[in-house]
């Protein structure tokens, strides 16, 4: 008896833990948590507006959290061997941060809908009597806030991983309260439970491949830990097939979060239900995130095998794009365009990611940050464009393209903000989306040897046709008359006004002046084993 607590100290190593580097993280989960405690004991009255202040003050502490990290030089693996904090960790945590800013102004806005953009009751039933008693009560949902500080914090988490059990747990942490938000639309609310459910469901086998993945690369490596992984590759210690079949279930699940053919199935029906500010926030953090995570286990834990699973994300990028671009151009509904479209430009982004090198880890990460900027910029507006009611008043939210024709006449800046946008998302020169093009696209032609190159080739002809369909919006807004049943332009508030102006600005600045992005982007590509 006497032996057990000697025992136990032996067996016991206290972690480690740097709590300065982890304090962005620290920082958005405690406020979760904050935000659960409100929702649970502060008046409905209140909840709103301190929610709000909450929010935008744990996102902003967290952000200049990530800037003193980053001027301090801070390089570290915490939390025993679980997170690693360096250049690409920082730089994407930033960037989450910073496109969540503006998803947090999207989703409080309240001028163009009326009680929000979510339901009144989550949990009434769409349509029964309960519901209109909700809307009549004039309620507004404020458990959005704590759900979207959760899922930012997993986000957070994600891309900073070290090894593959914190991985998947970030992956549940930031995904579950995205599969519910996805859900609380005020308007169409069975298409958006619909979409909640499609979501879910695919989500849900999404992470079982994920986490037969790691158990299979466990068996074959004895760790989880990323630079064991490496180490065990190097080794050539045999039982391939472990490996090989880790490797291509964990993938599954990556790809499945960047929206990768053949694994995109589910985003075009959740970017059309979902809330319209959650598919703004949806379409940039979790690319952000999903590519960051992607990053890593490719460059930090498989460079060992990459000849073994080059060939495949090859030809998945490739499909990628094709598919992306091909079947956009047939979309009519404007959420579903941008959902193609947003599968197209992960294509493109795996083309940088296949690069192996700095300059495409450079590449992707400024990639990330145009595309997500101009991606929230394009859903707030989107937020503004609404149908015209049987009595004259705003609608819902007019998502057809038929309703957008004569727009550029009736709402000059929302049309002309939104030509900026489609012009940036199709890499026209002088917008932030053809300098991260160009960014991946030299670096696979730089590094990417023959694979590379047929990459950008097809990543060229897609653009092409992906600029078709961008184009059809601009011609369909400017040399189209309206008619009866053209959108209407709902006022824009304060809040949607600064995002889609940020949204603008750095679609412009990063198209005219590039340089000090890049240059942060090429310090952040040293990944710590």
């Amino acid at each position: 008896m006497n032996l057990l607590p000697a025992f136990l100290d032996a067996a016991f190593v206290p972690p480690k833990v740097d709590y300065a580097a982890l304090s962005p993280m620290l920082i958005v989960f405690a406020a979760a948590v904050l935000s659960v405690l409100v929702e649970a004991f502060l008046g409905r009255e209140r909840r709103y507006g301190v929610q709000v202040v909450l929010s935008t003050l744990a996102l902003i502490a967290a952000l200049v959290a990530v800037i003193v990290i980053s001027l301090d030089g801070t390089r570290v693996v915490t939390a025993g061997t679980s997170i690693v904090i360096d250049g690409p960790a920082l730089f994407l945590q930033a960037t989450i941060l910073l496109l969540a800013l503006l998803a947090v102004l999207t989703m409080t806005e309240r001028s163009s809908e009326v009680g929000s953009s979510f339901t009144p009751q989550a949990s009434a039933t769409p349509g029964s009597p309960g519901e209109a008693v909700a809307r009549r009560a004039g309620l507004v949902q404020t458990e959005i806030y704590p759900l979207m500080l959760f899922s930012i914090g997993g986000m957070l988490m994600f891309p900073a991983a070290n090894d593959l059990l914190t991985m998947f747990i970030a992956l549940e942490v930031f995904s579950l309260p995205l599969y519910l938000l996805c859900g609380l639309a005020r308007r169409r609310r069975l298409l958006s439970q619909e979409a909640s459910m499609k979501y879910f469901l695919l989500g849900a086998f999404s992470s079982a491949f994920f986490l037969y993945g790691t158990a299979l690369l466990y068996g074959f490596a004895q760790s989880v830990q990323l630079s064991e992984i490496a180490s065990a590759v190097s080794q050539n210690i045999g039982m391939d097939g472990l490996l090989l079949a880790g490797t291509a279930l964990l993938a599954v699940g990556l790809l499945f979060k960047v929206s990768a053919v053949p694994f995109h199935v589910w985003t075009p029906d959740v970017y059309q239900g979902a809330p319209t500010p959650v598919t703004g926030f949806m379409a940039a953090c979790t690319k952000v995130a999903a590519f960051g995570a992607l990053l890593r286990v490719l460059y930090v834990a498989l460079p060992g095998t990459q000849w073994d699973w080059l060939p495949a994300l090859a030809l998945i990028a490739a499909l990628t794009m094709v598919v992306g671009s091909v079947i956009a151009v047939v979309q009519a509904d404007v959420k579903r365009m941008l959902a193609y479209s947003s599968i197209a430009h992960a294509g493109f982004i795996l083309v940088g990611v296949l690069a192996l090198d700095k300059a495409g880890v450079a590449g992707v990460l400024f990639y990330l940050i145009a595309y997500g900027f101009t991606t929230i910029g394009a859903f707030a507006l989107i937020t503004l464009v609404r149908t015209r009611a049987a009595d004259g008043g705003m609608g819902g939210e007019a998502t057809h393209l038929s309703q957008w024709a004569g727009l550029g006449r009736t709402s000059p800046w929302v049309a002309a903000t939104f030509t900026l946008f489609l012009l940036g998302l199709a890499g026209i020169p002088l917008t932030s989306g053809f300098t991260g093009k160009f960014a991946v696209f030299s670096a696979a032609m730089t590094a990417g040897g023959s694979t590379g190159a047929w990459l950008v080739v097809v990543g060229v002809v897609t653009s092409a046709i992906a600029a078709f369909f961008y184009v059809r919006v601009i011609v369909l807004m400017y040399f189209s008359d309206p008619t009866p049943a053209a959108a209407m332009v709902a006022a824009p508030g304060t809040l949607t006004t600064i995002a889609v102006a940020a949204g603008a600005a750095v679609t412009v600045l990063l198209g005219v002046l590039p340089t000090p992005v890049l240059d942060l982007a090429g310090k952040a590509t040293v990944f710590i084993p």
